[in-house]
């Protein structure tokens, strides 16, 4: 029998327990495909994993990428979403924060190069930092702190571009990057850190909802489908076209709009206040892709609104409250 681990018909999914990761590897199964989840479960719980543990094709494998790889370990494609997304997460330890940007992304690098996989970087919309040029295009080289709280993940990924870029160049290796726009949906967990689950969470428990700074700064939100299929676009796109490219929703509006929808959909929990609280250290204010190159290159744009997004988010942190909890 095939050991899962050597099967060169497989597609690693690093990072494939977190929020986007888990969608990506539900929607690879759903092709067909062999999927291997490589997690260490920093930020990820093994909870979400529930629904695809006993799925023919899926194998898990508890490991951090920062360590070597397992030297059987030989898939088609690669996929690194290897990251916490979340300022809370990834800055309660930058240091492997950035460990995992970097090093990790030069462990799946050299294993691409040495069995020939195609590999695609997640990258995000913090490699633009408080971004001065307005939408932001994938030409626009950023304005990001170097020294900030926001730098193990902002600078960390800008790297991890870089080392793409280089092998690419250098070895061969076919590569994708991605540069992922603030993205939601269910599966979020209530204490992530960002605004959509923040919110939820809030209205659902009767509290203030926390705004930080005066609620003007913009967030572009998409819908996790939208994002997945976005990724696996550019993964199966022709191997000349490396990128970077934008992903993302070009629906820009302010968090105080995005409150506003939140306290709408619950409007059965009460009435709800809005909590201010000062605007954290490089927390960018606005944020908007442009999404031409996803579009002419990827025939990709975003087909979930926002109300329907927001809409089934809400119910699923409904579920979760009222869902029984595991025998731990």
């Amino acid at each position: 029998m095939l050991d899962p681990l050597a099967d060169p018909r497989a597609i690693l999914v690093a990072g494939g327990a977190g929020f986007i990761g888990r969608h990506l590897c539900r929607a690879l199964l759903g092709r067909g495909a062999a999927v291997l989840c490589l997690d260490n479960f920093s930020s990820a719980s093994r909870e979400g994993l529930v629904l695809l543990d006993n799925h023919p094709r899926f194998h898990l494998i508890e490991h951090d990428v920062v360590d070597p790889l397992p030297a059987k370990l030989r898939p088609a494609q690669i996929y690194n979403l290897a990251c916490p997304a979340s300022p809370r997460r990834y800055q309660a330890d930058p240091i492997h924060t950035l460990r995992t940007c970097v090093q990790g992304a030069y462990n799946l690098l050299q294993r691409a190069s040495e069995c020939g996989a195609r590999l695609l970087q997640a990258s995000t919309s913090e490699v633009y930092g408080d971004a001065q040029q307005h939408p932001q295009n994938e030409n626009y080289h950023g304005n990001v702190n170097p020294v900030g709280p926001r730098a193990c993940y902002d600078e960390g990924k800008r790297c991890a571009e870089t080392l793409c870029t280089d092998y690419a160049l250098q070895h061969g290796v076919v590569v994708k990057i991605a540069r992922i726009f603030n993205t939601y949906g269910p599966g979020m967990t209530a204490g992530d850190g960002r605004v959509v689950p923040n919110f939820i969470s809030q209205a659902l428990a009767q509290q203030p909802l926390t705004v930080y700074g005066d609620g003007t700064q913009t967030r572009s939100l998409c819908y996790v489908s939208d994002m997945v299929d976005g990724l696996m676009r550019l993964m199966d796109s022709p191997p000349d076209f490396r990128g970077p490219v934008n992903l993302g929703n070009t629906h820009e509006m302010t968090i105080l709009d995005i409150a506003s929808h939140i306290c709408r959909l619950a409007a059965n929990y009460g009435p709800h206040e809005i909590e201010f609280m000062p605007l954290p250290a490089d927390d960018p204010v606005t944020r908007c892709p442009d999404t031409a190159l996803a579009w002419r290159h990827l025939g990709w744009r975003p087909r979930v609104s926002l109300e329907q997004g927001l809409e089934q988010t809400f119910r699923y942190f409904e579920q979760q409250r009222t869902a029984p909890k595991a025998v731990q």
